[in-house]
């Protein structure tokens, strides 16, 4: 894709690769003061035409707080990063996302999202949640079901203790799961009841 040299964007995608990157990428790219997400080391990517491992890299994006050209950032990446020279205008947080693990590529190696790197304020919670909205969801409701929750500080404890990713969903969505406990909680009361009405007078 050709990209004028000359073309700005406050949001730029970039690569570099293991065995060209300094030890301390992150120390570098910490050191720049602009917000910035790298993918998990993609060391398991197949070449299709030989079938050959690719060399292990890295996918990038630069938050700037103002446009900048793509000569400055390519400087940038290549003098800091011995990354190549080629960067491309950030994508939205969807396509970079299913860049970085694969997401929507089940055919591709497999990613894992714990592996992804962040710096200089980038908010990765907020990041992951928009992008895995409905698969956070799904998850938490099947931890409410598998555990029979339904007071909201159980649910909040179970996530603290074994995914800490779960519990800044269930943070953002406190009104949808409070109200699902609520439900759960009314429905097992009626479930008593009526049990309890069944049996009355059947001794």
């Amino acid at each position: 894709m050709l990209i004028a040299k000359e073309q700005r964007s406050n949001k730029w995608a970039f690569r570099f690769y293991k065995e060209s990157a300094p030890d301390n990428y992150l120390e570098i790219l910490e050191e720049i003061h602009v917000p910035f997400v790298l993918s998990p080391w993609h060391d398991r990517d197949v070449n299709k035409k030989t079938g050959e491992f690719k060399k292990a890299h890295k996918h990038g994006a630069l938050y700037f707080d103002s446009l900048k050209s793509y000569s400055q950032v390519s400087g940038l990446i290549k003098e800091k990063l011995n990354g190549p020279a080629h960067v491309e205008p950030g994508m939205s947080p969807k396509g970079m996302y299913d860049y970085f693990v694969h997401a929507e590529n089940p055919e591709k190696t497999q990613y894992n999202i714990e592996d992804i790197e962040t710096g200089c304020g980038f908010e990765l919670n907020k990041f992951l949640i928009s992008n895995n909205n409905d698969e956070f969801l799904s998850t938490v409701i099947d931890v409410i079901e598998k555990y029979n929750f339904t007071e909201f500080n159980n649910l909040v404890r179970y996530a603290r203790e074994e995914n800490p990713t779960l519990l800044r969903l269930i943070v953002e969505k406190t009104y949808f799961f409070a109200k699902y406990l609520d439900s759960r909680r009314h429905a097992s009361k009626q479930k008593q009841l009526s049990k309890g009405e069944n049996t009355d007078g059947h001794d």
